[in-house]
């Protein structure tokens, strides 16, 4: 049975002018704060979706926190129009890249951590850390795996790279069986 996978974060990134004004684009925008001494870019919250957007004044804009990179979409649609509704010179209709992908999925077996960190590509320092580091190198990720059987995939540019990163733990994970048992 294929594990389900679920999607909890996806970054991406833009870039929707340039030399934004970023004080005038607090005021314009609700809940954006902008405080330079702390944080050189324009931080905005919106509830629906659930994101946060970074703006810089270099025109370059990061979202946070979408589920996917249709959120993202929406949410910087409506930045923009906010934007250019108070007069600032923005790209109508920017290309947004993908810039990572967090996913959370469950094995459904409980994953002995010590065979698995006798892999190449691997890390597992229980004192440090309850999670053993799983480095792939195609698709270019990196997968927690946890005792419980639980995983965390990091670093994915698509949804299709988490399956596929999937296959591949539990295809190693019976081969080591195999080994072990």
């Amino acid at each position: 049975m294929e594990p389900e996978i679920k999607i909890v974060n996806v970054v991406v990134s833009t870039q929707i002018g340039t030399d934004i004004d970023l004080e005038y684009a607090a005021d314009i925008l609700d809940n954006a704060e902008y405080e330079p001494e702390q944080f050189p870019g324009l931080v905005c919250r919106l509830s629906d979706p659930k994101v946060a957007l970074l703006i810089f004044r270099s025109g370059k804009l990061n979202c946070t926190g979408a589920k996917s990179k249709e959120d993202a979409e929406i949410a910087i649609k409506k930045i923009i129009k906010e934007l250019k509704d108070a007069g600032m010179d923005i790209i109508d209709n920017p290309e947004v890249n993908v810039q990572n992908m967090v996913a959370t999925a469950d094995l459904g077996i409980e994953p002995n951590l010590d065979d698995i960190s006798t892999l190449e590509g691997t890390e597992y320092e229980p004192e440090q850390f309850p999670g053993l580091v799983y480095r792939l190198s195609d698709p270019k990720v990196v997968v927690l795996i946890f005792g419980s059987g639980k995983v965390v995939i990091t670093g994915l540019k698509k949804k299709d790279d988490a399956y596929l990163a999937l296959d591949k733990i539990l295809s190693t994970l019976k081969e080591l069986e195999e080994e072990y048992y």
